[in-house]
């Protein structure tokens, strides 16, 4: 199985861009865990981030010839990505949302997600392992179909 996993705008700067909401693990931790879980689970993980959406619409379209799903981190796209959202859904195929930090929690603007209605599962809160958590689900889901 192989999924892709999509970082959205501003994650690359996490470890460094507000700690106290997004934790301390970098980009290259959390996909250095995800490729841990992925060889242990018999899953490859192929990682992509972008700051921009037409960049990040391109590599839902390319990569979806050779992925079984996609676990996905719009960031902020989350609360304003129409195109994100109909990207995902014209591939046909499934995803999971995850969040670092619980977004209902925080400022009434984040408690929207246009994925999350189209979404297999969403995750949110855990930090990093909101990450492995959605991997898991979004492997259980795909093997069970």
């Amino acid at each position: 199985m192989r999924i892709a996993v999509i970082h959205g705008p501003n994650l690359r700067l996490l470890g460094r861009r507000e700690p106290e909401v997004y934790g301390t693990a970098t980009l290259a931790d959390i996909d250095a865990g995800l490729h841990k879980l992925g060889e242990t689970i018999g899953t490859e993980i192929e990682s992509f981030q972008s700051n921009s959406e037409g960049e990040i619409l391109d590599f839902i379209e390319e990569a979806s010839s050779r992925v079984d799903g996609f676990l996905v981190n719009p960031g902020g796209l989350t609360h304003t990505s129409v195109s994100f959202r109909d990207g995902l859904v014209g591939v046909e195929l499934p995803f999971v949302e995850v969040h670092l930090s619980n977004t209902a929690s925080r400022e009434r603007f984040r408690k929207h997600s246009f994925l999350a209605p189209v979404a297999e599962g969403v995750v949110i809160g855990f930090g990093m392992e909101s990450y492995l958590l959605g991997l898991r689900g979004l492997v259980a889901h795909i093997a069970s179909r």
